[in-house]
């Protein structure tokens, strides 16, 4: 699974967002707010990658136990899914 085509991350004043461009935009209005933890997943996400390379790879980056890990993936993929973002 991947990010679909058409969205972007950028910082803006500190902060990380998600825009549509080109014909993202006119299907998805308005932009996502990222924490940094959601900005690192979409940034694994930008590559085809899996649930399982992404909770690694938060493992590696963060101090937190493998249950939270998965339960901010699933839960981040989720609202993915919810927001039609991702590519599977």
């Amino acid at each position: 699974m991947k990010i679909k085509e058409g969205f972007i991350l950028r910082e803006v004043a500190d902060s990380q967002i998600v825009v549509p461009v080109g014909a993202a935009s006119e299907n998805f209005n308005g932009m996502v707010t990222l924490n940094p933890t959601g900005a690192f997943i979409w940034k694994q996400l930008q590559a085809d990658t899996d649930e399982e390379t992404i909770i690694n790879a938060l493992l590696e980056a963060y101090d937190i136990g493998k249950e939270q890990a998965k339960n901010d993936v699933r839960l981040f993929l989720a609202k993915m899914k919810d927001n039609n973002l991702l590519d599977l």
